[in-house]
Formats: structure tokens, C-alpha cells, sequence
């Protein structure tokens, strides 16, 4: 969505959401500070561990899977962020009353049905949050995007063909089902895989650093060894903390 054609009533609560994360930011992203952000698509959460400063870091968008933001591991997430220097978001395009939807969908083609309803709505939910991102510093805030299955189905389709995001990452996840438009360009990008993945094979994640390199996209590509499909969500584990550290240090060298 153009930046011209956001009202001035978006324009006016993002501004005085800005104005809210600044008083409750901690000197160290350590809790979650909850807002919500009036959105085109409706009022969204957003969960923000940022640090006061007189100018803001780079920021990095996190999208759930289908389950939400409940695991701890969204907060060890948010902990290597922060120590790459970075402010950490878990934007809550996916909505309560939607995970709820999806928990009772009848089995996998239920939910790919709900998704494939749902994913244009949620896109362009997140594309405002980015707007809002960018519009909390005069100085050019750089932004990343972090997706995971759900979670990068979203990110991928939110972002591609567009400027909004300088850099993404995939984590057990990429085009949603059924995905037919034309992809031109992809922000620089990391696929992160659990190589035991049965949702999604491991053969998605070569195809799409495929796609992306013959786009002239940089692409990374790190594959963890024994990984299951939510390896990256499982709180307080060897692999899981070594894949938000390899995820922390792509997105450092990419926004600064």
C-alpha cells in the first residue's frame, strides 16, 4: 500500500503509539510492552522489546506460526536481538479470534483453507506495521522480517515486489499454497530449516533459495541437523538458540 494513501487518522495513531513505546521502553529489552496499532485491516498487537536511546535501532518484525506467541522461545528471540543490537516486534497479524478459527479447522486442508482467505488481510496488516515502524525516527529506520511457517507464509507475501523491508528471514516456511503471482523481487534473504521438517520438506527450502538468487536476491541458507518443524519454538534448547543467534547475526549485518 502507497504511503500517500494512509489516512490521517492511521498517521495520527501511530503517532501517538510511537509516543507510547517511548515512555514505557525499558533500558533493556527484556519485558514485552504491549500497544495496538490502528491498521487498515483493524487494530493490531504489537508486543515491543526495544531500549530507550536517543535514536532508534534497527527494528525486526516477528511473525508467529499458527499457535501464536506463547512459547517462551519468542522471548529467547527477542534476548538475541537484542544483544545484535536490535529492537524485536511480535506483530500480531494473526489475531486470537484467528488462531482460534485455525485450532478448530478440520485438519490441514481446513487450515490452508482459512489461510488462503486470510493471507491478503494479514499482508497488508503487516505493511502497515512496517509504515509505522518507519515513521517512529526522522532518520531512515532500516527493518527486517521474520516469519516463521505461518508466520512466513506472511512474510514472504508481505514483502516481496515491494521496498517496505530491507531484509527477511524464513524460518519452516515460504509462499503459501497456491501462491500465483509474479515474483520479481525478494528483500535479501535467510532460510532457516530443521532438516527433519515433515511439514515442510527441506527440497521448499532449496527451491526457494533458488528462486531467490535467480532473482539477483542475496540469499543464505542454514539447515539444523535433527530439526523438526518447530525446532525454532522449542524454548531453551541447543538448536533453537543456536538458530536465533545465526538469525540475529544476518539481520545485524543486514540493517546496519
Amino acid at each position: 500500500m502507497p504511503r500517500c494513501r494512509l489516512s490521517n487518522a492511521f498517521l495520527l495513531a501511530t503517532t501517538v503509539l510511537c509516543l507510547a513505546f517511548i515512555a514505557c521502553s525499558p533500558s533493556q529489552a527484556n519485558d514485552r510492552q504491549t500497544a495496538m496499532v490502528k491498521t487498515t485491516q483493524g487494530d493490531i498487537a504489537i508486543e515491543a522489546f526495544e531500549r530507550r536511546a536517543s535514536q532508534k535501532r534497527p527494528a525486526v518484525i516477528i511473525l508467529s506460526g499458527s499457535k501464536g506467541f506463547r512459547s517462551a522461545a519468542y522471548d529467547n528471540l527477542a534476548q538475541s536481538l537484542d544483544k545484535a543490537g536490535l529492537d524485536a516486534y511480535l506483530v500480531h497479524a494473526v489475531s486470537d479470534a484467528d488462531l482460534t478459527a485455525i485450532g478448530h479447522a478440520k485438519g490441514a486442508p481446513g487450515r490452508i483453507q482459512y489461510y488462503t482467505s486470510h493471507m491478503a488481510q494479514w499482508s497488508a496488516a503487516v505493511r502497515d506495521v512496517l509504515l509505522f515502524l518507519k515513521a517512529q525516527s526522522p532518520e531512515d529506520r532500516k527493518i527486517g522480517v521474520l516469519g516463521i511457517s505461518l508466520g512466513a507464509q506472511i512474510a514472504i507475501t508481505a514483502t516481496v515486489n515491494r521496498q517496505d523491508a530491507n531484509t527477511l528471514v524464513l524460518v519452516d516456511g515460504g509462499f503459501p499454497a497456491g501462491y500465483s503471482q509474479s515474483v520479481r523481487t525478494i528483500p535479501p534473504l535467510l532460510i532457516v530449516w530443521g532438516s527433519e521438517d515433515r511439514v515442510f520438506p527441506v527440497s521448499m527450502a532449496r527451491a526457494l533459495s533458488e528462486q531467490a538468487k535467480s532473482l539477483g536476491t542475496e540469499a543464505e541458507f542454514s539447515i539444523f541437523d535433527g530439526g523438526s518443524h518447530d525446532f525454532f519454538l522449542k524454548p531453551e534448547t541447543p538448536l533453537a538458540k543456536q538458530a536465533h543467534e545465526r538469525a540475529a547475526r544476518f539481520l545485524a549485518e543486514q540493517l546496519k
